[in-house]
């Protein structure tokens, strides 16, 4: 599932029913997505999809949405900081800024 869509997606993968987190992606994306999903202490699935050496990752755990753990800030990456959206896109490979939010305390 990518960040820009919220649509949750239950799929069987390996004969088991999970979260869908993302498809149609690459062997290093889906390395770096198993790492970082099992560190955080899901249970990892993925599958080839068709002919091409694409794959699609998934968590056993139904409940997870990629988009909500990312911009909640509850995953935590392979240093122990907390991902960003441009980290979980690998855009960036800071994982945080000091701590970077879209709102600001009042006092």
């Amino acid at each position: 599932m990518a960040l820009n869509k919220g649509k949750h997606i239950v799929e069987e993968l390996d004969g088991v029913r999970c979260t869908v987190v993302e498809t149609g992606v690459s062997a290093e994306r889906a390395d770096f997505l198993k790492k970082l999903l099992e560190l955080n202490g899901y249970e990892v699935k993925s599958v080839l999809e068709g002919e091409n050496p694409l794959y699609k990752i998934g968590v056993t755990d139904i409940l997870f949405n990629p988009l909500v753990d990312v911009y909640k800030r509850r995953l935590k990456s392979l240093t122990g900081k907390r991902v960003t959206p441009a980290y979980w896109l690998q855009e960036s490979d800071k994982e945080t800024e000091a701590e970077v939010n879209y709102w600001t305390f009042g006092r």
